[in-house]
């Protein structure tokens, strides 16, 4: 398999399943922080932090990763432009990990206060819709891709 295909699929695979996880993330869990009892919060945060860690690490990192090693290996059919609209959308994400959500979860192991809870909850949707573009962008780079070249 052609090396730019096959970092294409760990891309998509990558930023596909980070993609369904922040959708569930922002509608499901996120939401739910403020259901869980003052006393308990603490220890759940920290928790929560740390489990989270492990499920986003791997694939954030693949995904990173993969979108920058598309810059020298660019698909066929693939424009450039598209690879480096990945890069953005990807690095965007991590700074606003990085700047925003991280700092709200930290704040948060201190435990629940609302005006916190609500800066994540809202400072998400930046995540959600841009891991949405990103995942929409890999598929139809992959379709173009995997698509037979024109017969000239």
């Amino acid at each position: 398999m052609e090396l730019s295909i096959l970092l294409l699929l760990i891309n998509t695979v990558a930023t596909l399943y980070m993609t369904g996880l922040i959708w569930m993330v922002q509608i499901v869990h996120y939401p739910l922080f403020a259901e869980v009892g003052s006393e308990q919060f603490p220890e759940y945060a920290r928790k929560h932090q740390f489990l989270t860690t492990i499920a986003v690490g791997p694939p954030m990192l693949a995904e990173a990763l993969s979108s920058i090693l598309l810059a020298w290996h660019i698909p066929p059919r693939t424009s450039p432009s598209m690879v480096i609209a990945g890069i953005v959308i990807v690095a965007s994400i991590w700074i606003s990990t990085a700047a925003i959500q991280v700092p709200c979860h930290g704040k948060l192991e201190d435990g629940f206060k609302k005006s916190i809870h609500k800066r994540l909850v809202l400072s998400n949707w930046f995540r959600t819709v841009a891991w949405t573009a990103h995942g929409l962008l890999v598929v139809s780079m992959l379709a173009a891709a995997i698509s037979p070249a024109p017969v000239v």
